[in-house]
C-alpha cells in the first residue's frame, strides 16, 4: 500500500471530491467525510484535526445544523461581522 495521505491532504482532496455540483464546501456529517476520516486515520478524531487546520489558515470551517462546512480558504463565504452590522444599524 502506498504511503498515507497527510490530514491536510486529505482534507483538501475530500472537499473537492466529496462537494456536489454548485456547491464550493462539504457538510462534515452529511457528505460522509467524518466516517470516511475515521477510517482512513484509524479512527482519530476529525473535529480535532479540522479546529487545528482551520486555526492555521489551511481550511476554512462555518458551523451549520448537525455539524459544519469545510470549505478551501478561496471558496469560502465571506462573513458579516455582526457587531458592525450592528453599529451601523445604530447609525454609530
Amino acid at each position: 500500500m502506498s504511503e498515507k495521505m497527510s490530514h491536510e491532504e486529505f482534507i483538501k482532496k475530500a472537499i473537492v471530491s466529496l462537494r456536489k455540483e454548485g456547491y464550493k464546501g462539504i457538510h462534515s456529517v452529511y457528505s460522509g467525510f467524518n466516517n470516511a476520516f475515521k477510517k482512513y486515520f484509524d479512527n482519530e478524531n476529525p473535529v480535532d484535526v479540522t479546529n487545528k487546520l482551520a486555526q492555521e489558515g489551511k481550511i476554512v470551517l462555518r458551523p451549520v445544523k448537525g455539524g459544519v462546512m469545510l470549505y478551501l480558504p478561496e471558496d469560502a463565504p465571506a462573513t458579516k461581522d455582526a457587531g458592525d452590522e450592528a453599529l451601523k444599524k445604530m447609525g454609530l
